[in-house]
Order: structure tokens, then sequence, then C-alpha cells
């Protein structure tokens, strides 16, 4: 090989493994940056499910600082034991990998709001297929454990003007005030196709109005709503003095 040849193949080279050192820093710290987005962006929505407004005069989303002070001063978080329900002492999402931590079957993780050393309001993180992908979202109910205080939708893939409609206000804003739980037993919740005031003219606590052309996207909402709470249920029992 002349010298020549040598030295292009020797720079070549050299640019290769500085643009691939380049890159696998760059993936690492863009990587650590958005698990810390994610994480910000769970926690934004557990505490718009518990009522507190995520964002400021100006529509803009509260600090990190802030949604941590919250955090750190009202929320406790606990797992309880995916097929009982049964509180596990000392665990928290933390100590778990996140892959167990989304088997329902195995963990629960349950955030409780804490005001004068007095828990006033509970939340779960709520998930189920709509038309065209899983919906995550976390739903929080007073201390009565049969109202709901607030529902969030905050991660989907379905359809922009249809389903996507679940994150908009006026839905979300529709279950405060509805009722899980009544006379001793889980309560059937519905979406419903056409409105509740047509279906149930006398009204119905324990439905709201579903989307104009996502039927599938609302009948999974409604489904999943049922089922995770009758998980959670199980945990509940027991502070009702039911279990």
């Amino acid at each position: 090989m002349r010298k020549a040849d040598r030295q292009l193949f020797v720079f070549a080279l050299s640019v290769c493994v500085v643009v691939s050192a380049l890159l696998s820093t760059a993936a690492t710290v863009l990587k650590e940056r958005q698990e810390r987005e994610v994480e910000l962006d769970r926690k934004r929505n557990v505490l718009q499910a518990f009522g507190v407004d995520v964002r400021d005069e100006a529509g803009r989303r509260i600090s990190a600082e802030r949604v941590e002070e919250y955090f750190a001063e009202n929320i406790r978080e606990v797992i309880l034991e995916g097929q009982t329900g049964e509180l596990i002492e000392g665990l928290t999402s933390a100590e778990l990998d996140p892959r167990d931590l989304r088997d329902r079957e195995r963990y629960l993780p349950l955030y409780l709001w804490h005001e004068d050393d007095e828990v006033s309001r509970y939340a779960f993180p709520i998930s189920g297929q709509g038309l065209w992908s899983t919906i995550h979202g976390f739903l929080a109910l007073e201390d009565d454990l049969a109202t709901i205080r607030g529902v969030t939708f905050y991660d989907h893939g379905e359809t922009p003007g249809l389903g996507a409609e679940i994150e908009q206000d006026w839905f979300q804003s529709q279950f405060e005030g509805k009722v899980l739980y009544k006379d001793g037993e889980p309560a059937d919740f519905q979406v419903v196709k056409g409105g509740v005031e047509r279906r149930y003219p006398e009204g119905n606590p324990s439905a709201v109005d579903g989307i104009s052309g996502a039927t599938i996207t609302a009948d999974g909402v409604a489904d999943f709503i049922n089922r995770d709470f009758r998980r959670y249920n199980r945990y509940f029992e027991t502070i009702r003095g039911e279990g």
C-alpha cells in the first residue's frame, strides 16, 4: 500500500472512530434526558388526576422543581401485589425494573395524597386497548374510594380529532364526581355513545358522554377503567373494612 493510501485510510478510520464516539455519547445523553422527561410527564399526569392545575396562568406547564415539590410534600407511593391486592411493605417503583412495573399481574402502583397527615385521595395507573393503540392514564379517587376526583389520558396513538379527543379537557372533565363503587359493589362504568342524557334521561352517576366517531376507543376506555378499578378495589376493601 502506498504511503498516500495508508494516510487516507488512517484518516478515514480516525474520522469513523471520532464520529462513532460522538454519536454514542449523544445517544447516551439524549436517552437520559428522554427518560427524565418521560418520568416528569408521568408525575405531571398523576398530579393532574389528583386535581392539581399543572399549568400556570400563562398556560405554561409547571416546572420540574414544582412537580418534585408536590411529590415530596403531598404524595406517597406504595406497591400492591398484583394477584391479591395486598400491600407490599417498603417497596416502591424505584426498586423495580420498569418492565416488571408494567406487569399489572405482579405489581400495582398506588399513589396516596396526604393532607395534614391524612390520606385524602388515591390515584392509580389505568391502561388498555383503544382502536389503534394502548392508552395510558391515571385515575384518582376521593377518600370515599368510590367517587372519581379526576382522570387523565396522556400516552396513546389514537386518531387525531376522533379517539385522540380522550386527552381533551372537555372529555376528561366529565369524569369528576362520577361513581365507580356503590351499594357495596364496583359500578358498571360506561362511556356512552350518543350521550348520557339520551340513553339515561334521569341521569347515570357512573357514565360519561362518548366521542362521536370513536366508539371503539370509548368502549376500550370504559372496559379498562372497570377492570383496573376492580384490581385496586381488593385493597380498597381492606380500607373500608370489607376485606
